[in-house]
């Protein structure tokens, strides 16, 4: 993927398999907070009820993301689950993205070093399965219109795949906008030239 692109999970993958007797379900699915990690192991909880744990990990913005992201290994030995998890997350290239692996004993320990395996194995092997859509880095702009340009301002922002995520009406427009990184040198060029340099996008400081 390029600097300004990156891949996110398209939809929920379910990887079952059984493992010296106990049951391993992973689940990968799109995740942007900790909050929608937790909403969805509220849902594992109520699909697969009565389990022993439920681990998790999640990466809730680019590939990599080292802030906004965490795991746990709700009642695994330390270590054995939560962060491996995350670990292959972070370096799976795709952002945005969840993941529990719900485990039903089956009666054999599988030791640490087992358990590494099975709690990140289903994860590495359900990755390449995932189905996957493109997710945009862009920047928060705004821009302030008449009645009678704003048409065009709409057209100019299709034609760059930006974003208008709100519109404010008085005497005049006011846009709040996404721009996508690779696109906002064109996107202010092209607004400049229909407006004969009357409109500007203002940026938002990061």
């Amino acid at each position: 993927m390029t600097d300004d692109r990156y891949a996110i999970p398209a939809q929920e993958f379910v990887l079952e398999e059984e493992i010296k007797k106990s049951r391993f379900i992973t689940i990968l699915f799109r995740c942007q907070s900790e909050q929608e990690l937790k909403l969805a192991l509220t849902n594992a909880r109520r699909d697969y009820p009565d389990a022993r744990h439920y681990c998790w990990a999640f990466v809730g913005g680019a590939p990599k993301e080292m802030v906004n992201c965490g795991s746990s290994d709700d009642g695994e030995p330390s270590g054995s689950a939560g962060r491996p998890m995350l670990a292959v997350l972070q370096g799976a290239d795709i952002g945005e993205i969840g993941a529990i692996v719900v485990r039903y004993f089956g009666g054999i320990k599988l030791g640490v070093g087992g358990l590494v395996r099975a709690y990140s194995g289903g994860i590495k092997r359900g990755l390449p399965q995932l189905e996957t859509d493109i997710q945009l880095l862009k920047d928060e702009a705004t821009i302030t219109c008449d009645y009678a340009q704003l048409s065009d301002v709409e057209y100019v922002c299709n034609k760059y795949q930006t974003t208008i995520e709100g519109k404010e009406f008085s005497e005049q427009v006011v846009l709040n906008l996404a721009v996508p990184k690779s696109q906002k040198s064109a996107l202010t060029q092209d607004i400049s030239v229909i407006s004969q340099g009357q409109l500007q996008l203002i940026f938002k400081d990061k």
